[in-house]
Formats: C-alpha cells, sequence, structure tokens
C-alpha cells in the first residue's frame, strides 16, 4: 500500500480521550487508536479499573476517573487531561431496563443521564475548547436503536437516548463545522462483549435477525471510530454511520 495512502489513516501525534474506556467496546477503541498512533487517555466511573485497564494497555496511557453524568465532573476532567485532547470519543453508555412499559422512573432517569446527558456534557465542555482552538474530532458511540425498534429488548429509555446522541451528532457538527472540529457518530448493532458471553435465547435471536448471522466484534466498531477519526474523513461531519451486520438494512 502506497505510503501517502497510510498517512491518512494514521493518528500519531495527535492525543485522543475515551469516555467509558475501562471495558467493552471502549476498551478496544483504546487499543485501537493507540496502534494507529495516538497517544491515549481514558475515563470511566471507577478509577481503579480504569488505572489496570489503562495500564494493560500500555505504560504511556493515562487514566481519569468521571461521573459523565455530572456536568462539574467532566470540567474536572477536562482541566485534568491538560491540553483539550485533538480527539474525544464519547462512549460511556448503560442500558437497564426491560421491555416497553416495565421502565421504571429511576430506571429512564439513569439511562437517559448517562447515554444522553453525558455525551451532551463532554461535547459541550471539550468540543467548545476544540472550536477555540480550531481543530478537533468528535466521535460518539450512538446506537442502531437509534433509528429502529430492536425486539426483544424494546425498553424506550434506552431507544430515545441513542436517537438523541445521533441528533446531538448532527446539531454539534453544523455548530462547530466552521470552527475546525468534526463531530461524527458510529451506530453499532449488537456485538458480542461479557455482556453477550453467555448463550441466551436473546442471543439467537440477536444472531437470527442479523443478515451477516453472527454477533459484531469490538474491533470492527473500533477500526469504524479509527476510521472517523482520521483525516481519510476530513469531509465528513455529522454523519451517523451503522455498524450493524446489515440489521437495520431489513
Amino acid at each position: 500500500m502506497h505510503p501517502d495512502l497510510m498517512k491518512r489513516f494514521d493518528l500519531s501525534g495527535r492525543s485522543a480521550l475515551v469516555t467509558g474506556g475501562a471495558q467493552g467496546i471502549g476498551l478496544e477503541i483504546v487499543r485501537t487508536l493507540r496502534m494507529a498512533g495516538a497517544s491515549l487517555m481514558l475515563a470511566d466511573l471507577d478509577l481503579d479499573v480504569t488505572r489496570k485497564a489503562a495500564a494493560d494497555v500500555g505504560p504511556d496511557v493515562g487514566a481519569f476517573r468521571c461521573d459523565v453524568t455530572d456536568p462539574q465532573s467532566v470540567r474536572d476532567l477536562a482541566a485534568a487531561v491538560g491540553p483539550c485532547p485533538d480527539i474525544l470519543v464519547n462512549n460511556a453508555g448503560v442500558g437497564r431496563e426491560g421491555l416497553t412499559g416495565d421502565t421504571s422512573d429511576d430506571d429512564w432517569r439513569f439511562v437517559i443521564s448517562v447515554n444522553l446527558d453525558g455525551v451532551f456534557y463532554c461535547c459541550r465542555t471539550f468540543g467548545a475548547a476544540m472550536a477555540e482552538r480550531g481543530s478537533g474530532n468528535i466521535v460518539n458511540i450512538g446506537s442502531m436503536c437509534g433509528f429502529i425498534v430492536t425486539k426483544p429488548q424494546n425498553g424506550p429509555a434506552y431507544h430515545a437516548s441513542k436517537a438523541g446522541v445521533h441528533m446531538l451528532t448532527k446539531t454539534f457538527a453544523c455548530k462547530w463545522a466552521k470552527s475546525g472540529v468534526r463531530v461524527n457518530a458510529v451506530a453499532p448493532g449488537y456485538v458480542a462483549t461479557k455482556m453477550t458471553s453467555s448463550p441466551s435465547d436473546d442471543i439467537s435471536t440477536w444472531v437470527e435477525l442479523t443478515p451477516m448471522g453472527r454477533l459484531g466484534r469490538t474491533e470492527e466498531i473500533a477500526n469504524v471510530v479509527q476510521f472517523l477519526a482520521s483525516d481519510a474523513t476530513s469531509y465528513m461531519t455529522g454523519a451517523v454511520l451503522n455498524v450493524d451486520g446489515g440489521y437495520t438494512s431489513w
């Protein structure tokens, strides 16, 4: 492959911060961006777990505590990491509800506060600093659930939160486009993580409904994040890319 082409995907000399980076998809994003040459920082709720995850990736990976549902905690994170990172990946997210009608007030508030409020607070804090600097790149982790209602899990809070992430992505993309800041999102389908490692009827249904006939792998999501974070997508902003094995194509 021609070296000039490879340079378009190279992240050498850039710094990246990944929220929810201590496990699952987030940790794979940390590994992938580091392989692409970026210097990495990860932030998560449990500092001990975050430090261990960072150490497992490499001695030069920074670890920070952040509660993305708390705007002051996000501001404290921005102060702690020093200069605003070149790349921000808003990966922190949760799912905690049953079928439609079974979502409690606490479930609703918890899911919305992490998945939607957290992305807003992080975009607002770091994106504004990027815009003032005149450069930056934000990648939000949405979901195919922001486009469709999935089954058998069709909890309203999760679906509403991820649809909101997609629209926040587009809104901030328009807001900062002329300030040198790109904002895009990845919308994963069902991905094999620790939470989906045990056989269940739900997983069988997910696989059956996915045209490719399998769950996604964490690196298949991380690769698209790296793509969006690179100069190869320099004319992309406000995009939400489905990475779902064809699930939303039915």
